[in-house]
């Protein structure tokens, strides 16, 4: 069969005036037509190329030796060109972009920037892509615990966390309580992976190990001492969100780095918060 959305082998049947008619062996589909400009100088009936069936501007299948930048049931960052009322169109490295329907999208998309997504055949036959690409990744990663990797944030649920494509194919979370800062949809993070649990998905974590991150927060205290006069109004009294407000860390790393800041003799505790020791 002819197949919509892959790199294929097809062979040429005939040649005319627009080009050449392509094939399988079986010729179990129509004819689908490689525009003349694209074919092979020599080429005759008979002689196989390997082409990218896609969809023109009326819908109807047609060939090409360009490489696209995504093929069916797999990924890819793609650039928005234009947004509509009911969906945007992304570049995939052909004359036609692909369509990214309104119901495939997660959150807002901006022309210009780029996101994470994958490319499939929608109810009416036509190759099309989607933000919603959970289902599209695997779930047998080859990382252990603590392993440093890179990854892309494809959707954000403020109750759960941020889901993240981990190298763009393995399936992680970075939970709620790990999330810290600002963060959007399409965002390329390093993580570290916290645990690898039974179904293959990974949880993740923003931070580096305990004992690595804490001199990273402590660093980060003594630099809010210092722009603000030598001090702050908080403690391990004060609530996680108002921690998590002021310096970006969870309650637990604000705990762990202060106490090392005491053991090191350089901060002391006031009754508002704690201060720099001269």
């Amino acid at each position: 069969m002819i197949e919509l959305g892959e790199i294929q082998t097809l062979i040429i049947k005939r040649l005319t005036s627009v080009g050449a008619y392509l094939n399988t062996k079986k010729e179990l589909d129509e004819d689908v037509l490689l525009p003349k400009s694209q074919v092979p100088e020599g080429a005759k009936p008979g002689d196989s190329v390997e082409v990218f069936i896609y969809n023109d501007s009326k819908d109807r299948l047609i060939a090409t030796i360009k490489k696209p930048k995504i093929e069916v049931g797999k990924l890819a960052h793609l650039m928005v060109v234009s947004t509509t009322k009911i969906g945007s169109f992304l570049d995939m490295g052909l004359e036609k972009d692909l369509f990214l329907p309104f119901a495939e999208t997660i959150g807002s998309v901006e022309k210009g920037k780029v996101y994470l997504v994958g490319a499939y055949i929608d109810k009416s036959n036509r190759l099309s892509a989607t933000m919603k690409i959970k289902d599209m990744l695997d779930t047998n990663p080859p990382y252990k615990e603590n392993a440093l990797v890179e990854g892309t944030i494809y959707s954000i649920n403020r109750d759960i966390g941020a889901f993240v494509a981990v190298e763009d194919k393995y399936d992680g979370l970075i939970p709620k309580k790990e999330l810290l800062g600002i963060h959007e949809v399409g965002e390329n993070i390093e993580v570290r992976v916290s645990r690898v649990l039974e179904d293959g998905k990974l949880d993740l974590s923003l931070r580096d190990r305990s004992y690595i991150q804490m001199d990273t927060d402590s660093k980060m205290i003594i630099q809010k001492l210092k722009d603000n006069k030598g001090t702050l109004s908080l403690n391990d009294k004060s609530s996680p969100e108002k921690i998590k407000s002021e310096l970006e860390m969870t309650k637990s790393g604000f705990k762990r780095a202060v106490g090392k800041l005491l053991k090191e003799d350089m901060i002391e505790f006031t009754k508002d918060g704690i201060k720099l020791k001269e």
